[in-house]
């Protein structure tokens, strides 16, 4: 199955196409940033559905409450303030409930021994954040269609 998108690219997405919904946690204290992320993701698929966090410390709190579901995905920058994004990764690493989810560093950071060592405590990806959305969207597309 190919589902046409915007701009007129074909994706292979048995997963996308099918899926009722996904849910992206987004942790991240630059707004412009999130905002990018959150359209070029709307591309890739329109009923992602997201929820976001401005740092560690917020993430935590709405990931820990039982009230919340658990998303499919977390995007989780490493420099934000109060809780960083290493110690929030190892917060959720520690969690029986919260230690499935594929967590993606996306961060401005291109240090290689970081990546390494973040994916030593539990990172599926490291993703340096590309400057064009077009970067964001074939990002996207191929890390929502692995899981």
């Amino acid at each position: 199955m190919f589902c046409f998108l915007l701009h007129n690219r074909p994706i292979k997405d048995n997963q996308l196409c099918m899926k009722e919904e996904i849910t992206i946690f987004i942790v991240d204290d630059d707004e412009d940033d999130k905002e990018l992320f959150i359209r070029s993701a709307k591309e890739v698929n329109s009923r992602i559905s997201f929820v976001t966090a401005s740092d560690g410390q917020e993430a935590m709190r709405l990931l820990k409450d039982e009230r919340n579901r658990i998303p499919d995905y977390i995007f989780l920058d490493l420099r934000m303030p109060r809780i960083n994004g290493q110690q929030c990764l190892e917060e959720i690493a520690k969690d029986e409930r919260l230690r499935h989810i594929p967590v993606f560093i996306y961060t401005t950071s291109n240090d290689v021994k970081e990546s390494i060592d973040l994916k030593k405590k539990g990172a599926v990806h490291f993703i340096t954040k590309p400057d064009h959305p077009d970067d964001i969207y074939y990002i996207l597309s191929v890390v929502l269609n692995e899981k």
